[in-house]
This record gives structure tokens, sequence and C-alpha cells, in this order.
């Protein structure tokens, strides 16, 4: 590792839209006791596990196999 690197010709913010954006999201907690299992099976990190499947859902334009029932209001 050098003592000093130069930065002078780099541009700020150059890869912002390709990170990830942090967000809250309530999960249960049998949901996150597999992801943490798998995480252990898998060695990769329970939020990286969950934003892989949430990713696979999205690319591949899965939709949620559940019914939602209207109240009456």
């Amino acid at each position: 590792m050098r003592k000093e690197y130069d930065f002078s010709k780099g541009k700020r913010g150059a890869y912002n839209g390709k990170t990830k954006r942090q967000v809250t999201i309530n999960l249960d907690e049998g949901t996150i006791s597999y992801f943490k299992a798998l995480a252990e099976e898998t060695g990769i990190s329970y939020q990286n596990l969950i934003n892989l499947y949430l990713r696979d859902c999205a690319t591949s334009e899965k939709k949620p196999s559940i019914s939602w029932q209207k109240t009456g209001s």
C-alpha cells in the first residue's frame, strides 16, 4: 500500500449510481432467522442474501403468490 495517493484526476461521486441505497424494512423474526441460517451455510451475509433474492425476484418479475382480502370500510 502506498503512503500517498493522487486523487487530483478523480471524479467525486463517479460510482454513486452503482452503489446500494440504505432503506429501513420491517421483517418478521422467522424470515430473519431463515436468512441468517442460510448465511451461516453459505458464508454470505444475510443482508446480501436478502438483496440477492429480491434482485432475482425483480429481474425475473416474480409476483407474490398471495392474495389479500379487502376489509370493509
